[in-house]
C-alpha cells in the first residue's frame, strides 16, 4: 500500500535513485534557473540573440531599471492592496461559515456545506463574461475593490472547506462544557474555538496569499491600467508590439515570486502545523 523506503532497495535501485534525483531537481529547476540567468543579462546580448548563452557581464542594474523604467512599484503595491484584504475577507467569513457547519446541526446543514464545495468544481473560465459584465454594471471594473470583492467571494468556498473540516476534528467537548457553564456563543467562538484555529489560520492565509498572488487570468480580466493592474498582469505589459524587454521582465518575475516565498518562510512552522494537525490520532 505504501512505497517502500529507497533504503530496502537493491544496491541499483539505490543508484539510479542517486543518479535520476539530482537530474529530475535540475529539470524541475531549469525554468527558474533561466529566468534568474536572463534578469542580470545585459540587454545587448539579448539583441544580439545570446538568450541561453553565459551572459557577457553581470546587469544587476536590470533590478533597479525595472524601478526606474516601468510602474512596478505600482504594480507591487496594487498587488498588496488586492492580496491582503482578500486574505482577510475570505478566512474571516470561512471562520464563521466553518463554525456554523461544524458545530450546529439544522436541516441545511450538509446541503449547504455541498454548496460551498460545489462553487470549487465550478470552471473559473466560463465565468469570465458575466463577471465581467457585473462589474461593469456595477462601477467596480478596473477597480481593485472590484477584483478583491471577486476573489473573496471564489475563494471563500475553498476556505469554508477547510475550516468546516479543522473545526470538526476539534474537541466538542470543550463546546459543551462551556455551554454548560452559560457562556454565549459568540464567546464561545472568539474565546474557545478561535485560539485553538491559528494553526488553520496560519496555512490558510499562506494559501490564499499565494494564490491571488499569483493570480493572472482575473488580474487582465478586470483590470487595465497600470495604476490597478496587479504585477501579474503588469509584467505582461512590460513587452510592447515591437520590443521585447526580456530582461526587465525576468527581473520583475524574479521581484514578483520574492513575497510568497517570505511569507512561506516566516510562517512556515505554522503552516506545516496547520497541514499536519489531526493527521495522526
Amino acid at each position: 500500500m505504501f512505497p517502500r523506503p529507497i533504503q530496502q532497495s537493491s544496491p541499483a535501485a539505490q543508484w539510479l535513485y542517486k543518479l535520476a534525483l539530482p537530474l529530475a531537481l535540475i529539470l524541475w529547476l531549469f525554468p527558474l534557473i533561466g529566468v534568474a540567468i536572463t534578469s542580470v543579462r545585459p540587454a545587448s546580448d539579448l539583441a544580439q540573440g545570446n538568450y541561453f548563452g553565459i551572459p557577457s557581464y553581470l546587469a544587476f542594474e536590470n533590478y533597479s531599471n525595472v524601478f526606474r523604467n516601468t510602474p512596478m512599484g505600482q504594480y507591487i503595491l496594487n498587488s498588496f492592496i488586492v492580496t491582503i484584504p482578500t486574505v482577510i475577507g475570505a478566512v474571516s467569513l470561512s471562520l464563521m461559515t466553518g463554525f456554523a457547519l461544524a458545530v450546529y446541526k439544522f436541516k441545511a446543514n450538509l446541503l449547504l456545506f455541498f454548496l460551498f464545495v460545489a462553487g470549487n468544481f465550478v470552471p473559473f473560465q466560463i465565468l469570465m463574461v458575466p463577471v465581467r459584465d457585473m462589474t461593469l454594471n456595477l462601477g467596480m471594473y478596473n477597480t481593485w475593490y472590484g477584483l478583491a470583492l471577486f476573489h473573496i467571494a471564489f475563494q471563500t468556498g475553498f476556505c469554508t472547506l477547510f475550516m468546516r473540516n479543522f473545526i470538526k476534528a476539534l474537541p466538542f467537548e470543550l463546546i459543551e462544557a462551556a455551554r454548560v457553564e452559560g457562556v454565549a456563543e459568540w464567546r464561545i467562538f472568539w474565546f474557545i474555538v478561535l485560539p485553538l484555529m491559528r494553526p488553520a489560520i496560519a496555512a490558510l492565509s499562506v494559501l490564499i496569499f499565494t494564490f491571488i498572488w499569483n493570480d493572472f487570468f482575473w488580474a487582465t480580466v478586470l483590470t487595465t491600467s497600470p495604476e490597478t493592474q496587479p504585477i501579474t498582469a503588469g509584467l505582461s505589459s512590460l513587452n510592447g508590439q515591437w520590443v521585447a524587454a526580456w530582461h526587465l521582465v525576468s527581473a520583475g518575475s524574479i521581484l514578483a515570486a520574492l513575497p510568497p516565498v517570505l511569507m512561506f518562510f516566516l510562517m512556515q512552522k505554522h503552516f506545516i502545523a496547520g497541514l499536519t494537525l489531526g493527521a495522526v490520532k
